[in-house]
C-alpha cells in the first residue's frame, strides 16, 4: 500500500518488498556496556540503524467499534546514515505520518506475513527527532481482547485488556517490536468516564471522572511489556508498595489471596537485591485471560483462577514477581533465548517459595513442574519439532509462542539447579546476584550468558560442566539434579490404594491437611486400572468435579476423561466455556480428541466457548481440533 504526498521528496526503498519472514535481521543492543549483535527472526525493525528510545501514546478507547484510535510518537536515535525508520505493524490502519510534528511524509509497507505482520518503512531526515504515526487498530487485533459485560464478574460494563508477549504489541501499536531494543514510554488515554484504565506504568488508584489518564514508565523495557487494561476496576492497598486492582466483585477475595505479597518481595530482595520498579501491584483480570499471569512491570496481570480462597496458588505471584529481576530487568535478546527469561524465573520463584514455606513445600512445587517437563519433553521429542527440546531455540519462520513450553521454563530452571548443586548454593547466589546487577535494564543472548557463566562462575571455581549439552542438545541430560519430595511419596502410597477400595476412608486422607499440590499429585497418580465407579466414590467425598479450585478441577477432568467418568461432562463444559487460561484448556481438549465421542463433545463445547477465548488460546485449540478445516463456522 502506498500513499503519495507532495510535501517532501519521497525515498524509494529497495528493501520495501519484504519477503523476509525467514531472513535473519541483525539488531544491535545499544544498552549493553559492549555492543552485541543479535539476530531477531521475528521483527522487521532496524534499531541498529534508527531506534526508538521513548514511545508516547495518545489514544482513545472505543468500546462500541472495538478499536483503539490515536497516535504514537517515537523519539528516535540515529545510529548511522540510514534514512529509513522501520517499525513492525500487524493489521493496523495507518492514517498519516509526521516528522517532528511538521513534515508530513509517505510510508511504504512490506509484504504481509500471517505471523509477523508487515514492515512499515518511514523516510526520516538526519535531524529528525520524533516520528508520529496516526493510526487505529482492527477489531481483530490479536493483542486486544474486548469483553462484553456478560463476560465480566460484574456483568454491567465492558472490559478490555492487552497481551503483548511475544510479538503482539505490533497489533495495537506501530513499534519496533523486538525484545532486543528497550524503550521508556508514556501514554495519555481517553476512556469512557465510568471505567478506569491502568497500564504497566505509574497508576492512579481511583477513577477519573472525565475518563482521562496519564501514565509514565521511565525505565526502559521491551515493547512486549507495554500493557493496558480498561474496565470497572477498583483498587485495594496491601502494603506501602503493593496493592491489587480488580472488579469490585473480585476485590476482597483477591486482596485476601495476595496478603503475603510484601513478604514475597522481601524474600526476593534478600536473595538477589532491591526491587527496582517502585510499586508492585497486581490486577485480577476476567477469566478469558490466556495465561496464569503476565509480568508486566509495576502491574502483574493475573488470572482469576488463582483465587482459590486458601492462598494455595500464590506461587504464580511469586513467579511473576521473580520476573521483576529475570525477564524485566534482564531480558532475553530474542525469542530463541526465551529460556533466559523463564528458566531463571522458575528457579527464582522456587527459591522465594522455599524461603517463605520451607524446602519440603518448594520441592513439592518443583516436583509437579518436573513431572510436566518429563511429559512434554517426550511429546516434543516424538513430535514435529524435536529440536524444540533444546534450551536455545531456532524459531525462524514460526510463531515464537511455539517456544513457550516446559523446556524454557522447567528445563531452564533444572539447568540452573544442577549448576547450583555443582558449585554450591552460596557461590551460585553470589553469581546470580552479580548477573542481575551487571546486566540490569539490558538484554542478553544465550551465547553471551554462556560466556558470562564460564568466566564468572565455572572457571574460577574449577567446575567442569556440560553446558553445551544442556543448551544445544535435545532432551534432558543425565546429570540433571533429582528433586525428591517425601510428601509426594506418601501421596503416591495413598493413590495406590484406590484400586479395589471398598470406601474412600480406606485411603487414610485428612482433607484438611492436604494441599492443592498434594491433591494434584494424588489425582495424577490414580491407577490406570481405576474404574468409573471408583472415580464416583472419590468425587462423592472430595467433590473434585466442582471444588472451585481450577488447578485441581483441570487435572481431575483430564483423568476422568481417560477413565470414562462422564459425570464431569456438564461441569467441564461450564469450566471450558468460562475459563480461558491456555494451561487448563490445552490438556483437556487434547484428552477429549483421543476418542471419536470425545472429539464430538470437544467441538460442540468449543463452538460456543471459542468467542470467550483470547487469540492466544484460540490459536492453540484451533490446532488441536483442526478447527478451520472441520468446523461448520
Amino acid at each position: 500500500m502506498k500513499h503519495f504526498l507532495p510535501v517532501v521528496i519521497l525515498f524509494l526503498f529497495a528493501s520495501c518488498k519484504d519477503d523476509r519472514h525467514e531472513e535473519e535481521r541483525t539488531i544491535t543492543n545499544h544498552e549493553q556496556t559492549e555492543e552485541v549483535e543479535v539476530v531477531d527472526a521475528h521483527s522487521y525493525a532496524n534499531p541498529t540503524e534508527v531506534r526508538t528510545q521513548h514511545l508516547h501514546l495518545n489514544i482513545a478507547i472505543d468500546f462500541e467499534k472495538q478499536i483503539i484510535k490515536g497516535k504514537v510518537e517515537h523519539s528516535i536515535e540515529h545510529l548511522n546514515e540510514s534514512r529509513n525508520f522501520i517499525v513492525d505493524i500487524h493489521d493496523l490502519k495507518i492514517d498519516s505520518v509526521f516528522l517532528d510534528d511538521s513534515i508530513k511524509v509517505d510510508w511504504e509497507l512490506g509484504n504481509f506475513d500471517s505471523i509477523m505482520g508487515q514492515a512499515m518503512h518511514i523516510p526520516v531526515l538526519p535531524e529528525t527527532k520524533i516520528v508520529t504515526i496516526h493510526y487505529e487498530t482492527s477489531p481483530n487485533s490479536k493483542a486486544l481482547q474486548w469483553l462484553t459485560p456478560q463476560q465480566t464478574a460484574g456483568k454491567k460494563f465492558p472490559y478490555l485488556f492487552t497481551q503483548g508477549q511475544a510479538i503482539l504489541t505490533r497489533t495495537w501499536i506501530p513499534c519496533q517490536d523486538t525484545p532486543g531494543n528497550r524503550i521508556s514510554y508514556s501514554a495519555d488515554l481517553k476512556v469512557p468516564p465510568h471505567l478506569m484504565a491502568v497500564m504497566s506504568a505509574t497508576n492512579v488508584t481511583s477513577k477519573h471522572k472525565a475518563g482521562n489518564y496519564h501514565f509514565e514508565m521511565d525505565k526502559r523495557i521491551p515493547t512486549y511489556l507495554i500493557a493496558l487494561a480498561v474496565g470497572d476496576i477498583h483498587f485495594q492497598g496491601l502494603s506501602d508498595r503493593t496493592g491489587v486492582y480488580a472488579e469490585r466483585e473480585m476485590l476482597s477475595a483477591s486482596a485476601y489471596e495476595f496478603e503475603q505479597v510484601e513478604e514475597m518481595i522481601l524474600a526476593a530482595e534478600e536473595l538477589y537485591g532491591a526491587y527496582r520498579w517502585g510499586r508492585y501491584d497486581m490486577i485480577v483480570l476476567p477469566p478469558s485471560f490466556p495465561y496464569g499471569g503476565m509480568e508486566n512491570p509495576k502491574l502483574t496481570f493475573a488470572t482469576p483462577t488463582i483465587i482459590a480462597g486458601d492462598r494455595s496458588l500464590v506461587s504464580l505471584i511469586a513467579h511473576e514477581l521473580a520476573h521483576s529481576w529475570s525477564g524485566n530487568l534482564v531480558t532475553n535478546a530474542t525469542w530463541d533465548d526465551f529460556w533466559l527469561n523463564e528458566g531463571f524465573t522458575v528457579y527464582f520463584e522456587n527459591r522465594i517459595m522455599e524461603k517463605i514455606y520451607g524446602i519440603d513445600y518448594a520441592n513439592m512445587l518443583f516436583s509437579i513442574e518436573y513431572d510436566d517437563l518429563i511429559k512434554e519433553n517426550e511429546e516434543i521429542l516424538n513430535g514435529e519439532h524435536p529440536e524444540d527440546s533444546k534450551l536455545k531455540l531456532d524459531l525462524a519462520g514460526r510463531d515464537p509462542d511455539d517456544g513457550m513450553t516446559a523446556i524454557a521454563y522447567v528445563k531452564g530452571a533444572l539447568f540452573l539447579k544442577t549448576i547450583e548443586a555443582a558449585v554450591g548454593r552460596e557461590k551460585f547466589d553470589v553469581f546470580v546476584d552479580q548477573y542481575f546487577n551487571e546486566h540490569a535494564f539490558q538484554t542478553i543472548t544465550t551465547e553471551d550468558f554462556i560466556i558470562y557463566l564460564e568466566e564468572e562462575l565455572l572457571v574460577p571455581n574449577e567446575v567442569n560442566f556440560n553446558v553445551d549439552e544442556w543448551v544445544y542438545e535435545k532432551g534432558i541430560p543425565n546429570n540433571a539434579i533429582k528433586i525428591e519430595s517425601s510428601r509426594f511419596d506418601e501421596v503416591e502410597l495413598k493413590s495406590s490404594k484406590i484400586k479395589g477400595m471398598k470406601s474412600v476412608e480406606e485411603l487414610g486422607i485428612d482433607p484438611e491437611k492436604f494441599t492443592t499440590h498434594e491433591w494434584i499429585h494424588f489425582i495424577r497418580n490414580i491407577p490406570e486400572t481405576a474404574t468409573p465407579e471408583e472415580f464416583a466414590m472419590l468425587d462423592s467425598v472430595y467433590n473434585f468435579t466442582n471444588c472451585g479450585n481450577a488447578e485441581v478441577m483441570a487435572v481431575w477432568y483430564v483423568k476422568s476423561i481417560e477413565h470414562n467418568y462422564t459425570y464431569i461432562n456438564e461441569s467441564m463444559r461450564l469450566f471450558l466455556t468460562e475459563v480461558g487460561r491456555r494451561k487448563f484448556l490445552e490438556p483437556i481438549y487434547e484428552e477429549l480428541v483421543k476418542s471419536e465421542e470425545g472429539l464430538v463433545v470437544a467441538r460442540d463445547i468449543y463452538a460456543s466457548a471459542r468467542a470467550n477465548y483470547h487469540s492466544i488460546s484460540v490459536g492453540t485449540i484451533d490446532e488441536i481440533l483442526n478447527w478451520q478445516k472441520n468446523s461448520l463456522n
